[in-house]
């Protein structure tokens, strides 16, 4: 990796951070997301790339804002922009404050997840915002368009602005009415996270990115003990995280979680995530976040006992979808009604679900492949692997399903 390109993957990795800081002061999330833009074409301009890339991003960042303002002065009220370029002048280089920047990310969070905004439009706002993820990944996990995404997202940033939405945390009687947005937008972080497995698309790597989410969600969990779905949670991405370092094959190709090799799982985290599940279990608040964790955690036994509960997962996979059911648990729910049954019952229930509405949906496409080879349908198991081809997964992925369509 040359100098350019690991100054522009620092860049990357500051994003999140430098916006969150902005925002946070400049009270004008378009500005904040601009401005950083404009500084960090700057810095991949700089003969010699500085020694704080965020801390220089956070002040030059600071600079473009103060100079948009003046640029809309020409249509906007001068003593407007004057008492903003003002309220700029007095910012610090808050990235120099480590203790500091969680909070200012955390702020952001419960900004965007204003339960003025509709949960689906703060959801996606936050991830655009805070994660610097791009609307096309957003729009995948929701299972929409990228036009509809933008559209949602330009939406809830007008609101945000319109109603005057105040840049502080609220008071804490006031977070649980902003937890269930805060707990999706970190789940569907991750989820994306964890799709890439290789960190080809996140805005950050995979690595960063999802030790971010994890912090966030320890920090939410740490802040609301009382919450059993935070807890539930953080037990979730700690999960999924241990299994980290056996993701993927020398080559770089995707290894699926029944084929890793359990003695590279993290088993202290696996501890620690079970222990969550202990502190949220006397709370009587049972939840989506908490079966999600039961589901990841009766996986992690295979690293015990070298066995898989399928009919334990089956059973959860049921009580999931009476709570929180949808396309993405049914899905889930079928594979492991394979497993636990037999591939005709899995693909069964795989072919009551609704087809077109899943057709730019990836993992609907891998499922129904796995199952067709297991009931012996060749050919339509390479037309699915074919589809999910066709739908540009990351190269972790890719080369795993081209492996898989090779072998059929």
């Amino acid at each position: 990796m040359n100098t350019r390109d690991a100054l522009a993957r620092q860049i990357a990795d500051a994003r999140p951070r430098v916006v969150a800081a902005l925002a946070v002061h400049l009270r004008d999330l378009d500005l904040a997301e601009d401005a950083f833009a404009e500084s960090a074409a700057k810095c991949l301009q700089l003969s010699e790339p500085p020694d704080n890339v965020a801390g220089w991003l956070t002040v030059a960042g600071k600079r473009q804002a103060v100079d948009m303002i003046r640029r809309r002065q020409a249509e906007a009220r001068a003593s407007e922009g004057a008492a903003q370029v003002a309220e700029l002048n007095n910012m610090g280089e808050i990235i120099k404050l480590p203790d500091t920047i969680g909070d200012e990310r955390l702020r952001l969070i419960f900004i965007c997840c204003h339960p003025a905004i509709a949960l689906e439009a703060r959801v996606a706002l936050a991830l655009k915002v805070i994660c610097g993820l791009p609307v096309a990944e957003i729009a995948r996990v929701f299972l929409t368009s990228e036009a509809t995404m933008f559209q949602r997202i330009t939406r809830a940033k007008k609101k945000v602005h319109d109603a005057g939405i105040g840049f502080e945390l609220p008071p804490r009687k006031h977070w649980g009415e902003r937890l269930e947005a805060i707990l999706l937008t970190l789940e569907l972080a991750y989820t994306i996270a964890y799709q890439d497995a290789a960190g080809e698309r996140s805005a950050i790597d995979d690595g960063a990115l999802s030790d971010e989410v994890a912090r966030l969600a320890l920090m939410v969990a740490e802040l609301l003990p009382q919450e059993a779905e935070a807890l539930g949670l953080a037990a979730m991405v700690l999960l999924a995280r241990s299994r980290q370092d056996a993701r993927l094959d020398p080559d770089g190709a995707m290894v699926p979680l029944s084929q890793q090799d359990t003695q590279s799982w993290d088993f202290s985290m696996i501890e620690q995530a079970r222990a969550m599940l202990d502190r949220a279990a006397p709370l009587k608040v049972l939840g989506p976040y908490q079966l999600m964790a039961a589901i990841q955690l009766t996986h992690a036994r295979r690293g015990f006992d070298g066995e898989t509960d399928w009919d334990a997962i089956l059973r959860l996979y049921d009580a999931l979808m009476t709570l929180r059911g949808g396309a993405m648990v049914a899905l889930n729910r079928a594979v492991a009604l394979g497993k636990a049954q037999s591939a005709a019952a899995g693909l069964e229930a795989l072919e009551a679900m609704d087809a077109a509405a899943l057709k730019n949906a990836r993992p609907y496409h891998v499922a129904r492949a796995e199952l067709l080879i297991q009931t012996d349908a060749k050919d339509e198991a390479k037309e699915a692997l074919q589809a999910a081809l066709d739908l540009d997964p990351p190269r972790a992925e890719r080369l795993y399903l081209e492996r898989k369509l090779a072998g059929q």
